[in-house]
C-alpha cells in the first residue's frame, strides 16, 4: 500500500478499524456501517468537500451481500476517495449520509429502489424510478428476469 494522504492522517487516527488501501491510485476506505456518518463527516471537515456518487453492488454469494460504494473528491487536495461500507444481506441497511452529503439525497433512493438497501434517517426514503407499487428490487442478482416492461414513474406525464 502507498502511504495514505496526510490530509487524512487524523481522521485515520479518530477511526482505527477503517481500512485504507489504493486502488489505480485513488485511495479507499472500508468503513463498517455504524462508523460511515461520523467518518464522512471528519474526511468532509479535512477537506473532501464533493460528494460525487454513491451506488451498491450486489455479491449474492459474499457476506456481507451488498456493498454501497461513496466516492468523493477533494478539489483542494486535489484527491479521490472511494468509501466501500458492506450492508447484510439479511436486514439490507445503513444509516443516511445525507447529513454529511445532501446530494446523497437520490443517490440513496435509488439504491433502495434498485436493491432493496433501507438508508434510516432518510428525509423521504421513497421510490424514484420504478413505481410504488413495484413488487421487489430488479438490480438483485436473485431478482427473476421478467417479461414485463418495466414502467417509469411519471413515463406517461404530459411535459
Amino acid at each position: 500500500m502507498t502511504a495514505l494522504p496526510a490530509v487524512l492522517a487524523p481522521t485515520a487516527e479518530a477511526f482505527p478499524g477503517v481500512e485504507f488501501g489504493t486502488v489505480l491510485g485513488d485511495t479507499v476506505a472500508r468503513v463498517q456501517s455504524e462508523d460511515v456518518v461520523g467518518f464522512l463527516l471528519s474526511v468532509r471537515d479535512a477537506g473532501f468537500e464533493m460528494f460525487v456518487d454513491l451506488c451498491a453492488v450486489d455479491y449474492l454469494t459474499r457476506d456481507p451481500r451488498f456493498e454501497v460504494v461513496i466516492n468523493l473528491v477533494s478539489v483542494s487536495y486535489s484527491l479521490r476517495l472511494r468509501v466501500l461500507v458492506g450492508v447484510s444481506g439479511t436486514e439490507p441497511a445503513m444509516p443516511t449520509i445525507t447529513a454529511a452529503y445532501p446530494g446523497a439525497d437520490f443517490y440513496e433512493r435509488e439504491a433502495f429502489d434498485l436493491f432493496g438497501i433501507g438508508f434510516p434517517g432518510h428525509p423521504d426514503l421513497t421510490r424514484i424510478l420504478l413505481p410504488d407499487e413495484w413488487e421487489g428490487h430488479p438490480l438483485r442478482k436473485d431478482a427473476g428476469v421478467g417479461s414485463i416492461p418495466v414502467q417509469f414513474k411519471g413515463a406517461n406525464k404530459a411535459l
